[in-house]
């Protein structure tokens, strides 16, 4: 099937402020003994701008009504890629979550104007993505790694973290904190991950969760691990914690209620082969998080 905004040549975006080659306050930012005398005041005019862009980014969340769409990790397929976001975008999503490439930030900003999110286990990859126009970058997404028997620890996962605050201090950072550790040990890497600056915290557990039973009891046993979760840790730390992996729309309000500010939606809508019908679907969780509702009354609050 023929996706919309394939064929469409990259276009700039209301979120293209991180695009140095396009951005004429990152260019003078990148070269600016050239320019001593105006050196300080580019600085902070690009600091602020940055700060504006992190805020919109994470405003859904503080807001507690965030609906990330996640296409995978190592998903580098164009057509399904596309195939997400254009979903996410048709279907209620605030903020879409694809691999950490150049060309597929483009893609997706060619066909949204949502938050992109990249996610990566390695900091130096996040550069040419968000160079490329991504707002937001994720730690995290470990299914396929689990998949190859590499497992992170607490030290690599703050390592990572850190490195990135270090590459990108100004950028929206959502870190996710493993299943493979137990629940106390999950709520201690999630308080020092707020203490090195993340912003977002994003559980797992649902993929590897074995329900005994069908229907929606199995739906509710299969998320139960990233609910726990988001429940422990949303009481212990005061950043937004978003609850991820083996939800659907029977268990995504679940986390809301267990204190999530946002899901995470992956295989519920990436594995499906239609658009159409990973559009449904999107819509029928951002219909049970009663997004639409929460909208109107936020935007009443700032008349």
């Amino acid at each position: 099937m023929a996706h919309a905004g394939l064929s469409s040549p990259f276009v700039s975006s209301p979120h293209s402020l991180l695009q140095r080659s396009q951005n004429p306050l990152l260019r003078l930012c990148s070269h600016s003994t050239r320019f001593p005398v105006y050196k300080r005041a580019t600085s902070l005019t690009t600091t602020a701008l940055l700060s504006s862009t992190k805020e919109t980014v994470l405003r859904d969340f503080h807001r507690r009504r965030a609906l990330k769409i996640i296409s995978g990790l190592q998903n580098f397929d164009r057509e399904n890629v596309a195939a997400v976001v254009t979903a996410a975008d048709k279907g209620g999503a605030t903020h879409v979550d694809i691999a950490c490439d150049p060309e597929l930030v483009k893609l997706a900003l060619s066909i949204t104007s949502l938050p992109i999110c990249v996610s990566s286990v390695d900091p130096e990859d996040f550069l040419a993505a968000v160079d490329a126009g991504a707002q937001m970058v994720e730690i995290g997404n470990y299914d396929s790694f689990y998949e190859m028997g590499r497992v992170f620890s607490p030290e690599q996962i703050l390592k990572l973290t850190k490195d990135t605050k270090r590459i990108l201090p100004s950028l929206a950072l959502s870190v996710t904190v493993p299943h493979t550790l137990s629940l106390p040990d999950q709520v201690k890497l999630a308080e020092l991950l707020e203490m090195e600056g993340a912003d977002v915290i994003q559980t797992e557990g649902g993929k590897y969760s074995n329900p005994s039973k069908s229907g929606v009891l199995g739906l509710i046993e299969k998320a139960s691990p990233t609910l726990a979760a988001a429940y422990s840790i949303s009481r212990a730390i005061n950043i937004p914690v978003m609850c991820s992996s083996g939800l659907s729309a029977v268990t995504a309000p679940m986390a809301l209620t267990a204190g999530a500010a946002g899901v995470g939606i992956g295989s519920a809508v990436n594995k499906l082969n239609d658009v159409i019908a990973m559009i449904a679907e999107v819509k029928c969780i951002a219909n049970s998080l009663d997004l639409s509702n929460s909208y109107r009354v936020e935007d009443l609050k700032t008349v």
